[in-house]
C-alpha cells in the first residue's frame, strides 16, 4: 500500500471545489478541465428540474446553483466537474427547466429569452437552438433549449403555451411548419399538414 488516501467523491467536497472555482467570477471552464473521473455520486436531477443527493432534495437554491455551474454532459453522461475531480451523476431529462420566457419583436425579428430554474438566461437563435421531440405513443411535444455546451434546459408547460400563442408557419425544408421565430433563425414544432 502507497500510503495515498483515497477520498470517496461526496458533495461536500465538489461544493468546495465549485465555491474556490467560482471566486474567480462567470461560469468555471469546465471544458477545459481533465481531471480524474473519481466514480458516481448519488446525485439526481429529476425532469422537474430537482436535484437530489442521497435521495434528499437540495433544499438550498444557492447550492443547486453552483453545482449547475460545474456540470458537464459528455456524450450521454453528466459530471460535476472541478479542476480536481469527476464524479457522474444522474439526469433524468435535461439538467435544465425552462422556467420562464420573455418574447420581444416579430416574426424574424422576434427574439425569445428563456430564464432557467438555476438562473441561466439564454436567448434561443443560432447558439442556442429549440428543439422539440414528440412521444412516439402519445404525440406529445418535449421542447428544448440549450443553455450551454451540450446542456439543454426543458422548456417547462407553461411557457411552450405561450411559445405557441406566439408561434408562427414558415417554409422549412420545403415544406411549411408551424414554429417559433428567435434571434433570426425558424424553430420547426410540427408540420403544418399535421394541424387541424
Amino acid at each position: 500500500m502507497s500510503g495515498q488516501q483515497i477520498v470517496t467523491p461526496s458533495a461536500e467536497n465538489i461544493a468546495a471545489s465549485a465555491q474556490a472555482a467560482a471566486k474567480r467570477g462567470g461560469l468555471p471552464p469546465v471544458h477545459l478541465w481533465d481531471p480524474p473521473f473519481c466514480g458516481d455520486l448519488d446525485m439526481r436531477i429529476a425532469r422537474d428540474g430537482t436535484w437530489f443527493y442521497l435521495g434528499t432534495p437540495i433544499g438550498r437554491p444557492a447550492l443547486v446553483r453552483l453545482f449547475s455551474t460545474i456540470l458537464r454532459r459528455d456524450g450521454d453522461d453528466y459530471f460535476l466537474v472541478t479542476p480536481v475531480e469527476k464524479v457522474g451523476i444522474t439526469v433524468d431529462d435535461a439538467p435544465f427547466v425552462a422556467v420562464d420566457v420573455e418574447a420581444s419583436g416579430h416574426g424574424p425579428d422576434q427574439r425569445l429569452n428563456f430564464t432557467t430554474n438555476v438562473g441561466d438566461s439564454v436567448i434561443a437563435g443560432p447558439r442556442s437552438p429549440i428543439r422539440v421531440e414528440r412521444d412516439p405513443e402519445t404525440g406529445e411535444p418535449a421542447p428544448y433549449v440549450l443553455v450551454r455546451a451540450n446542456l439543454e434546459a426543458l422548456i417547462d408547460r407553461k411557457s411552450f403555451y405561450r411559445l405557441v400563442d406566439i408561434g408562427a408557419h414558415a417554409e422549412h425544408e420545403g415544406e411549411s411548419w408551424f414554429g417559433l421565430w428567435s434571434d433570426g433563425m425558424f424553430f420547426p414544432v410540427i408540420s403544418s399538414r399535421e394541424l387541424p
